[in-house]
Order: structure tokens, then sequence, then C-alpha cells
């Protein structure tokens, strides 16, 4: 049964964690915290760790979602079989929320993390899963010198990124991330390794997609079976958006890596499958000094690209790439290395398709069985 929370100045306000279950609030929540040399940690089994973050399920909010966050010098660590570790994040499941959601969060040389079964590591991030929104989603998260680490069987590790999953959002979907010196890792199996990125599956989006995200001397890594590491990109899959989708990322001196076999790994792309976009496809991207590497079995490594498939496109598709110093490298089985290019496998587009890409002193290379490396290309198939 729904809690009703009726407020007569619109505003529930707290200040720390705040989490929502099961209720009914009528007016604006918001979620103010400041975290200062603070140790979050829980160890066990189906245990859950929360810092300056604010999580919502199965609930009705009539206003605004906001949670400011300031965290420095914490730690945030679940150990055990599916537990969760949030810092500085917006967590919202099952429910309706009638106005915009915003995550603004401030790490500062934090660690958070989650080691055993089913974990999932979120710093910095919203995450919107089987829920209904009626407003934009805003991300903007500001990580230096952290480290968020999934590690065992199923994990996530998420920083500075929004990711919406069997979602319906009415209203523009923005991630303006800015990491700087932080380690983002996933090691197990299925993981998933996603920093300075907007990551959107099976929903429904009323409203341009834009992720701005600049990465500096960051790695991010995904090593098993199954992961995927992104990093500043924008991936949609089986999903229906109406509207641009706008990726502009800065990516400088960060190593985005992805080991193991059905691996990808993507800096400063756009990757869209299953999807239908009525609007521009936009991928501005300033890669420098990088290395973007997949090994393994049917790895893919994709550098400043645009890559589309089984999609229907009603809009221009521009890749505005520039890519100097860096190295995208697939070595393996049926591995890809894109660089700088615009693919395109069994999609229907009606509109321009435009690739300006400026590539220079970098190295594109596939090195194994049936690899294609594209550089500063447009390929159709």
């Amino acid at each position: 049964m729904k809690k009703t929370v009726a407020l007569a100045t619109g505003i529930l306000l707290l200040v720390g964690n705040m989490a929502l279950a099961e209720s009914d609030v009528k007016g604006a929540l918001i979620n103010q915290s400041e975290v200062k040399g603070a140790a979050n940690i829980a160890i066990g089994k189906d245990n859950k760790a929360s810092m300056g973050t604010l999580a919502v399920k199965d609930s009705a909010i009539k206003g605004a979602v906001i949670n400011q966050s300031n965290v420095k010098g914490a730690a945030n660590i679940a150990v055990g079989e599916g537990n969760e570790a949030n810092m500085g994040s917006t967590t919202i499941a099952g429910s309706d929320i009638k106005g915009a959601v915003i995550n603004q969060s401030d790490v500062k040389g934090a660690a958070n993390i989650a080691i055993g079964k089913d974990n999932k590591a979120n710093m910095g991030s919203t995450n919107i899963s089987n829920s209904a929104l009626k407003g934009a989603v805003i991300n903007q998260s500001n990580v230096k010198g952290a480290a968020n680490i999934a590690i065992g069987q199923g994990n996530e590790a998420n920083m500075g990124s929004t990711n919406i999953s069997g979602s319906d959002i009415k209203g523009a979907v923005i991630n303006q991330s800015d990491v700087q010196g932080a380690a983002n890792i996933a090691i197990g199996k299925d993981n998933k390794a996603n920093m300075g990125s907007t990551n959107i599956s099976d929903s429904a989006l009323k409203g341009a997609v834009i992720n701005q995200s600049a990465v500096k001397g960051a790695a991010n890594i995904a090593i098993g079976e199954g992961n995927e590491a992104n990093m500043g990109s924008t991936n949609i899959s089986g999903s229906d958006v109406k509207g641009a989708v706008i990726n502009q990322s800065d990516v400088k001196g960060a190593a985005n890596i992805a080991i193991g076999k059905d691996n990808k790994a993507n800096m400063g792309s756009t990757n869209i499958s299953d999807s239908s976009v009525k609007g521009a496809v936009i991928n501005q991207s300033d890669v420098k000094g990088a290395a973007n590497i997949a090994i393994g079995q049917g790895n893919e490594a994709n550098m400043g690209s645009t890559n589309i498939s089984d999609s229907d496109i009603k809009g221009a598709v521009i890749n505005q790439s520039k890519v100097k110093g860096a190295a995208n490298i697939a070595i393996g089985k049926d591995n890809k290395a894109n660089m700088g290019s615009v693919v395109i496998d069994n999609t229907n587009i009606k509109g321009a398709v435009i690739n300006q890409s400026d590539v220079q002193g970098a190295a594109n290379i596939a090195i194994g069985q049936g690899n294609s490396a594209n550089m500063g290309s447009v390929v159709a198939e």
C-alpha cells in the first residue's frame, strides 16, 4: 500500500540519504547531502550501501526529484551477494514521476566498490528503470580521483553516467559529466563499465538525448565474458527516440579497454541498434592521446565513431570527430576497429549521412580473423 505524503509547501527537503518506497509525494523531492571523510560499508547478503544518494522505488511523485550531493574523501563499499553501492547517485525504479529528475553530484577522492554476485556500483550517476517520467532527466556529475569498481558476476560499474531501461521518458535526457583521473572497472561475467556515458535500452523517449562528457586521464575497463566498456559514449538499443541524439565528448589521455569474450569498447562514440530515431544523430567527439582496445572473441573497438545497425533513422546522421595521437585496436576473432568512421548496417535512413573526421597521428589496428579496421570512413552494408 502506498503511503501518501502531502506537502503544504510542495517541497520535501532532506539532508543525507533518502530512500522512498511505495509512496505518493505531491511536491518536489530534494536530497541535499554533504559527506566528508566518511566510510559507508555493507558486508553480507542482499545488503545496500548508500551515501549521498536519492532512491525512489514503486512510488508516485508529482514534482521534481533532485539529488544534490557533495562527497569528499569517502569510501562506499558493498561486499557480498546481491549488494549495491550507491554514492552521489539517483536511482528510480518502478515509479511515476511528473517532474524533472536532476542529479547534481560532486565526488572527490572517493572509492565506490561492490564485490560479490549481482552487485552494482553507482557513483555520480542517474539510473532509471521501468518508470514513467514527464520531465527532463539531467545528470550533472563532477568526479575527480575516484575509483568505481564492481567485481563478480553480473556486476555494473557506473560513473558519471545516465542509464535508462524499460522506461517512458517525455522530456530531454541530458548527461553532463566531468570525470578526471578516475578508474571505472568491472571484472567478472556479464559486467558493464560506464564512464561519462548515456545508455538507453528498451525505452521510449520524446525529447533530445544529449551526452556531454569530459573525460581526462581516466581508465574504463571491463574484463570477463560479455562485458562492455563505455567512455564518453551514447548507446541506444531497442528504443524509440523522438528527438535528436547528440554525443559531445572530450576524451584526453584515457584508456578504454574490454578484454574477454563478446566485449565492446566504446570511446567518444554513438552506437544505435534495433531502434527508431526521429531526429538527427550527431556524434561530436574530440579524442586525444587515448587508447581504445578490445581483445578477445567477437569484440569491437569504437573511437570517435557513429555505428548504427538494424534501425530506422528519420533525420541526418552526422559524425564530426577529431582524433589525435590515439590508438584504436581490436585483436582476436570477428573484431572490428572503427576510428572517426560512420558504420551503417541493415538500417533505413531518411536524411543525409555526413562523416567529417580529422584523424592525425593515430593508429587503427584490427588483428585476427574476420576483422575490420575503419578510419575516417563511411561503411554501409
